[in-house]
């Protein structure tokens, strides 16, 4: 007598996991009835020359930021005192890259991302949507995302130098103590 498997449930998918694929097929309907609409008004020809301009400062700002930030991690490498400013290539690289897809719409978007007024909107909504993701996640390994905050947040140890002190803690008290070895005793905390 042979056992049949009984077939398990995959696991819920999220929200925006379930709507993403409708999401995304809504945006390239709307980028290609707004390219039709321009074509019409404008010319296909127009309408070329502003996709094959679009992608070639597209990529021109992805090759700016990642000069800046190598440039930031060369002087990081260099003084490890110094403080770095935050160099925002995160959002310029996503810019440069919505330039490069064809279509207006994300053309659009990209602007907003570099401007700096809306710029910092996208930035307190990335956030806030990052801090929301942290919170709701369940337990390690149920969301990538949410491991992925979760890694971020366990390799943030600054003191207030600004240095990082990576280690771990250790309780010699909560172990069993070996007679032979001297380096279990008790020891004075570190002035520092």
């Amino acid at each position: 007598m042979t056992q049949q498997a009984t077939p398990t449930r995959p696991a819920p998918r999220g929200r925006l996991r379930r709507a993403l694929p409708l999401l995304v097929t809504a945006w390239l309907v709307l980028e290609i009835w707004l390219l039709v609409q321009v074509g019409s008004w404008l010319g296909g020809f127009t309408v070329l020359l502003l996709l094959v301009a679009g992608a070639l400062i597209g990529g021109s700002l992805i090759k700016r930021a990642g000069l800046k930030a190598l440039s930031a991690a060369l002087e990081q490498s260099r003084n490890p005192q110094s403080q770095q400013p935050q160099t925002g290539t995160s959002l310029t690289v996503l810019a440069g890259l919505l330039l490069i897809l064809p279509g207006f719409l994300s053309d659009l978007v990209a602007l907003t991302l570099l401007f700096p007024p809306t710029r910092a909107l996208w930035r307190a909504a990335g956030r806030r949507a990052a801090d929301r993701a942290l919170r709701a996640a369940g337990p390690v390994g149920a969301a990538p995302f949410a491991d992925a905050m979760r890694l971020q947040e366990q390799l943030r140890i600054h003191r207030p130098d600004g240095k990082v002190i990576q280690g771990e803690v250790v309780d010699p008290a909560a172990g069993p103590r070996d007679p032979q070895d001297p380096d279990t005793g008790y020891r004075p905390p570190l002035a520092g």
